[in-house]
């Protein structure tokens, strides 16, 4: 009775969210400065980390509509799916943290991307 009590303990539950979702994990709580780095260092956050750079650099305004709308679709990855349900008990464990700071630098980098890449305002002729 005992053992089947602990069996079903959310804290068996949240060790294997944690053992799925960050292997590695050392126990330590992952701050929200931690997990924005995790995010950003994940291989399709640099590839678009560069083409950001790229678009900003050749100002091309298409290349910055692309970029925003993939990096809209890598947020809404980050924010939304949970494939495996594990989410909550990985917040809970402490294992993960809120990707909040990283949706505010990533629509931080798009809305630079459009203001850098858009059109100059037309001059103004000056004289009376």
């Amino acid at each position: 009775m005992i053992a089947a009590a602990l069996a079903l303990s959310p804290g068996a539950a949240l060790a294997g969210a944690c053992d799925l979702m960050r292997p590695g994990w050392d126990g330590a709580p992952v701050t929200i400065w931690a997990e924005t780095l995790a995010l950003f260092a994940s291989p399709a956050a640099l590839a678009l980390l560069v083409g950001s750079a790229l678009a900003v650099a050749f100002r091309s305004p298409w290349a910055a509509l692309v970029l925003c709308v993939l990096w809209s679709g890598l947020t809404m990855l980050v924010a939304v799916a949970d494939p495996g349900g594990l989410r909550a008990e990985a917040l809970a464990e402490g294992c993960r943290a809120s990707p909040a700071l990283f949706i505010v630098i990533v629509a931080a980098i798009c809305g630079a991307m459009i203001l850098r890449t858009g059109r100059p305002a037309p001059e103004r002729d000056e004289t009376p």
